[in-house]
C-alpha cells in the first residue's frame, strides 16, 4: 500500500513537487485521497496547511498523471516510452511516458499537426500537417530528416511501412499518397471520391495498407493496387501482429467490429455510443480495444465468445482527439481540454473516483456557481426538477434550508448573493427569469430571441449576461432594460467568468479555442473589449490572491505559493471565498471547499 501511495501521490503532483519540493507537504498530502496510507501517516505535520472540508476523493482514481498543454492536442504516438502530440499550434511535443514531463519540442510545421505515428524501430517520427506536408523526423536529433510536398490540402494521415522505406498519406484533397523515403518523392498517388481520412500499414507486412475514403475502407499494396475487398468503415486499425483490424460500420459508426485480415471473418463486435471517426487501437497483446467515445474511453475484453465492457475512464471534459496503450495495462489519451491523461486499466479503486462520504457534500456537483450564504452555509445550484434550490452546511454536509423557486426542469441557471439577497436567474419559455429567493419573488421575466446558451449574473450583481447563437447580451437585474450586447463572435460557447461588469466568454472555431471579453459597465457606450484572456488574479482577501491561470493561492507579502491544485482536478470553472472557505468548482463537476482559516491570522 504504501509503495502505491508514493508512486501515486508523486505522479499526480509531478510539476508541483518538482517546481518545489515543498508542496509535497502543503498542496499534495493534503489534497491526497482520505483513504491514503501517505495522508493519516503524516496527518500531524498538516495542522498548518489548507484543509479540505469537502469534495477529498476517498481513493486514488485510474487517472494517474494528467499533463496540461499550452495548445489543443489532435493526436499522439507512443514508442518505448516515449509520446509525441501533434498540436493545433504547429509544434510538436515530445513527452517522457513514465513522468509526462517534456522532454522537447519539434517546431517545422506552418499549422496544425493533424497525424503522427513512429517507425518500428523508434528511429523515426512521420508528421501529417494542415499545411499540406509531410515530414520525416529525426527523433533522437530532433531534426526534419525530408519534407514531402505534393497534397493540395489538409493532411488527415499519414503511416509508415513495416521496413521503413515507404510513406502513406492521406488528404482532404482526395488522393492517398505513396511516398518513397530514400528518394524524397512521392512514386504513387491514388484518387479517390471522397476526403481519405485515414491510412495505415500493416505492422507486419511492408507490402499491405488499407485505408478509409469517406466511409469506405479499401486494401491495397505498395504499388498502389487495390487488393482484397472494399467495405464499410468510419475508421479502421491494425493490431499489433497484423492479423486483425478494427472498423466502425452501422448506420451512425457505432458498431465496432474485430475482423481477421486475411479471412474477413469476425472477431469480435460490440457498440460503443458517439465512438464515429473517434480513435480507437488495441493494446499491445491484442487482448484489449479501446474506443474514445466522446469525453470518454471504453475499453474492451475481445479475448472471450462474448466481447464485455472492463474499464470506462472518465475524466477528460471536451473531446477525446487521440488514444494509444502503453502497456497491457496502461492507456494515454489525448482531448480537446489541452490535456493528455494517463491511465491504469483493473486498478483497485473504481472509476469515476467515488467521493469520500465523510467528505462529500452533494452526490452530483454542478459548476458554475456556489455561494457562500452565511459563516457555514453554502448553496451549489444545479438543475432543479422541482425548482428547489438548497442551502447545505458545510461543517455537517446537512441540508439546512430549502427555497421553492418556479425554476422547474431548468437547465441554465445561475445564483448570487447582492446586498444579502439570494438572486437565482434561469432561463425558461424564452425568457430569462430573475428571483429573488430570500422574499419568494420574481423581479423580472425578460423576454430573450430563443434558447440560451450560457447564463451568467455579472460580478458586481448589476447585470445579467445572456449567451445566445453568437452575441451576448445583458440587462439590467434591477430594470429588466437591456444594457448591451456584442456580436459576431462565431462560435461563442459558454460564459467563463465574470467581474464586476466585465464577462469573458469561450469561442471554439474549428481547430481552435479563444477567449474574450467586455466590459458592460461603460454607461451610455457600447461594450468595451478586453484583452483576450482570463483576469489573472482574484483576490481573497488584502493578502492572499487566487491565480486563476496557475489554479493556485498565493501569499501577497511573501510571494509564496499557499496552495497548489494538481492538474488532475482539471480546469477551474468559479471560485468564491468567505470569512474561512474558499470554495473552487470545476468543469468536472467536482467541488472543493476548503479551510484556511489559520492562514489568515
Amino acid at each position: 500500500m504504501w509503495a502505491n501511495d508514493s508512486q501515486r501521490i508523486l505522479l499526480d503532483n509531478f510539476d508541483t513537487i518538482y517546481n518545489s519540493p515543498s508542496h509535497l507537504y502543503h498542496s499534495a498530502l493534503p489534497l491526497s485521497p482520505s483513504s491514503s496510507w501517505l495522508s493519516e501517516c503524516y496527518s500531524s505535520e498538516l495542522s498548518l496547511e489548507v484543509r479540505v472540508v469537502r469534495g477529498l476523493p476517498a481513493g486514488w482514481g485510474m487517472c494517474y498523471r494528467t499533463v496540461l498543454l499550452d495548445d489543443h492536442p489532435w493526436t499522439l504516438s507512443y514508442w518505448n516510452n516515449t509520446i509525441a502530440v501533434g498540436s493545433v499550434h504547429r509544434d510538436t511535443i515530445i513527452l517522457d511516458a513514465i513522468t509526462g514531463s517534456q522532454t522537447t519540442v519539434l517546431p517545422g510545421h506552418a499549422d496544425a499537426v493533424r497525424s503522427l505515428t513512429f517507425s518500428s524501430d523508434g528511429i523515426s517520427l512521420v508528421s501529417g500537417s494542415h499545411d499540406r506536408t509531410v515530414k520525416l523526423w529525426d527523433v533522437q536529433t530532433g531534426g526534419v530528416v525530408k519534407t514531402f510536398y505534393g497534397h493540395t490540402n489538409i493532411i488527415w494521415s499519414v503511416s509508415i511501412s513495416a521496413d521503413h522505406t515507404t510513406i502513406a498519406s492521406g488528404s482532404e484533397d482526395k488522393t492517398l499518397r505513396l511516398w518513397n523515403i530514400e528518394m524524397g518523392e512521392c512514386h504513387h498517388t491514388i484518387e479517390q471520391p471522397e476526403i481519405v481520412f485515414s491510412t495505415s500499414f500493416s505492422p507486419t507486412d511492408p507490402q499491405y495498407l488499407l485505408s478509409v475514403t469517406g466511409t469506405t475502407a479499401q486494401q491495397w499494396d505498395i504499388d498502389g493496387n487495390k487488393v482484397g475487398h472494399t467495405f464499410i468503415s468510419y475508421n479502421i486499425v491494425f493490431s499489433p501482429d497484423g492479423t486483425q483490424f478494427i472498423s466502425y460500420t452501422g448506420d451512425d459508426g457505432d458498431d465496432v467490429i474485430v475482423q481477421h485480415i486475411n479471412s474477413g471473418a469476425t472477431v469480435a463486435e460490440f457498440s460503443a455510443a458517439n465512438c464515429c471517426f473517434s480513435p480507437c487501437c488495441f493494446s499491445p497483446d491484442g487482448r484489449l480495444v479501446a474506443v474514445a467515445t466522446g469525453y470518454n474511453v471504453c475499453v474492451w475484453d475481445i479475448t472471450g465468445s462474448n466481447p464485455h465492457l472492463v474499464e470506462t475512464f472518465v475524466g477528460h471534459v471536451y473531446n477525446i482527439t487521440a488514444i494509444k496503450f502503453s502497456s497491457s495495462s496502461t492507456l494515454i489519451s489525448a482531448s480537446e481540454d489541452k490535456s493528455v491523461k494517463f491511465w491504469q486499466i483493473s486498478a483497485s479503486s473504481t472509476d469515476p473516483v467515488v467521493t469520500d462520504p465523510n467528505s462529500t457534500l452533494l452526490t452530483s456537483a454542478p459548476t458554475k456557481s456556489v455561494i457562500l450564504k452565511a459563516k457555514d452555509s453554502v448553496i451549489i445550484p444545479r438543475d432543479l426538477p422541482d425548482g428547489v434550490m438548497k442551502t447545505w452546511g458545510i461543517s455537517t454536509g446537512h441540508c439546512k434550508e430549502s427555497l421553492q423557486t418556479l425554476a422547474e426542469d431548468s437547465h441554465q441557471n445561475n445564483t448570487q448573493l447582492i446586498d444579502s439577497k439570494l438572486i437565482f436567474v434561469w432561463y425558461a419559455g424564452k425568457k430569462i427569469n430573475i428571483w429573488d429567493a430570500e422574499r419568494g419573488e420574481l423581479l423580472q421575466a425578460i423576454d430573450v430571441l430563443g434558447s440560451v446558451k450560457d447564463l451568467r449574473v455579472s460580478g458586481d450583481g448589476s447585470k445579467v449576461f445572456y449567451l445566445y447563437k453568437d452575441f451576448i447580451q445583458a440587462w439590467d437585474i434591477w430594470t429588466g432594460k437591456a444594457v448591451g450586447n456584442v456580436g459576431g463572435q462565431c462560435g461563442l460557447a459558454e460564459i467563463l467568468a465574470t467581474d464586476g461588469s466585465k464577462v469573458w466568454v469561450e469561442v471554439r472555431e474549428r481547430y481552435s479555442v479563444f477567449i474574450y471579453g467586455w466590459d458592460f459597465g461603460i454607461s451610455g457606450s457600447s461594450p468595451v473589449e478586453l484583452p483576450n484572456k482570463l483576469p489573472e488574479r482574484l483576490y481573497i482577501n488584502d493578502t492572499k490572491v487566487w491565480e486563476t491561470n496557475l489554479s493556485r493561492i498565493k501569499d501577497v507579502v511573501s510571494g509564496k505559493v499557499i496552495l497548489q491544485l494538481p492538474e488532475r482536478f482539471g480546469k477551474v470553472v468559479h471560485v468564491q471565498w468567505g470569512v474561512q472557505y474558499l470554495v473552487v468548482s470545476f468543469r468536472s463537476k467536482e467541488v472543493l471547499i476548503l479551510d484556511f482559516s489559520h492562514m489568515l491570522l
